[in-house]
């Protein structure tokens, strides 16, 4: 069994190795650049653990898994525009550094290229594979569909978020897993079981990060505290205190989610303070914990021993114990 920094290693070295060059290099060098930014790579981490999980070489597996990383960064890519966020992991965003043209079309090329990454798989093993990531892929895009439509929706159900936060986060950890699990010839019932365990992860892992933009540690959560107050998303925190909020504090709620102009630390501290004194965190944490729980539940499902579902498990408690 490997480590996960083991892996990570992996990941980062045959990264560095396929280079992803090219002409013009207007093109390719923001793919270089964006790729070479950082990042965990748990995703691509992900598929290489299933695979081993059910035999399958680390070498076989390695392709599929650096598709998986190229899908996540194209995403990123694409988000950073419809965000028109300046930042990514402290380095300039690709269209910040060049321009919005450059990186879409970077963007469509990294999609490309992780199908092309793909096809490097077995051909017994090929259709299954397209089949997982394709489904995965329209679901991400349907996901992101959602997250923008809520900005312009008052009630979002708790349901509606979750679905969301599935489709949007979620289904690329349950793809990452099954596409390991593929290239190591597990059965269908093992197929379903790591990738109901990947999305329920997922979702408790997005939950957790709700919990962190609102009570992490600033020095350790590694982006501004509150920023989700501040830009009014919504997240299953602000849902729940918009369900639950009574009289005055449904109406202070109301007046700093209208507010255009307002002093962003007084803000967060009041929105905070609405959200301990309906017990928001709490509701959270639970819902978090019943989804860790459906998780570890499908791992266990597992027919593999106890001790070679051990590094999953792990990978899962440091993810959703994690501050930052």
């Amino acid at each position: 069994m490997y480590s996960i920094v083991e892996l990570q290693k992996v990941i980062a070295g045959e990264l560095i190795k396929r280079n992803f060059s090219g002409t013009p290099t207007t093109l390719y060098e923001p793919i270089q650049y964006f790729l070479s930014i950082g990042g965990k790579r748990l995703r691509p981490v992900l598929t290489l653990l299933a695979a081993d999980l059910f035999g399958a070489s680390i070498e076989d597996s390695i392709p599929a898994a650096l598709a998986v990383e190229v899908f996540h960064n194209f995403t990123l890519l694409h988000d950073d525009i419809m965000d028109e966020a300046p930042l990514r992991r402290g380095k300039e965003t690709v269209h910040t550094k060049w321009n919005t043209n450059t990186a879409i079309l970077a963007g469509d090329a990294m999609l490309i290229q992780a199908y092309q990454l793909l096809s490097e798989s077995k051909p017994t093993q090929l259709p299954a594979i397209l089949k997982t990531f394709n489904q995965m892929a329209q679901e991400v895009c349907e996901g992101q569909q959602l997250d923008m439509d809520f900005e312009s929706i008052t009630a979002v159900s708790e349901e509606a978020y979750i679905e969301m936060i599935r489709q949007k986060t979620s289904v690329l950890l349950g793809a990452a897993l099954e596409i390991g699990a593929i290239i190591g010839n597990a059965t269908p019932t093992d197929r379903a079981s790591i990738y109901s365990f990947g999305v329920n992860m997922g979702i408790a892992f997005q939950l957790q990060d709700d919990i962190l933009d609102v009570y992490g540690d600033p020095l350790k959560f590694g982006k501004q505290v509150g920023g989700d107050i501040i830009e009014n998303k919504k997240t299953y925190l602000l849902i729940h205190a918009l369900r639950l909020a009574e009289t005055q504090a449904a109406q202070d709620l109301s007046n700093w989610l209208q507010a255009t102009s307002f002093n962003a630390a007084e803000k967060v501290r009041a929105v905070k303070d609405i959200y301990d004194s309906l017990a928001i965190r709490p509701l959270a944490e639970e819902v978090k914990r019943n989804f860790a729980e459906k998780a570890y539940k499908a791992l266990d499902a597992i027919d593999v021993t106890i001790d070679r579902k051990q590094v999953l498990k792990q990978f899962a408690q440091d993810l959703l114990v994690r501050e930052y």
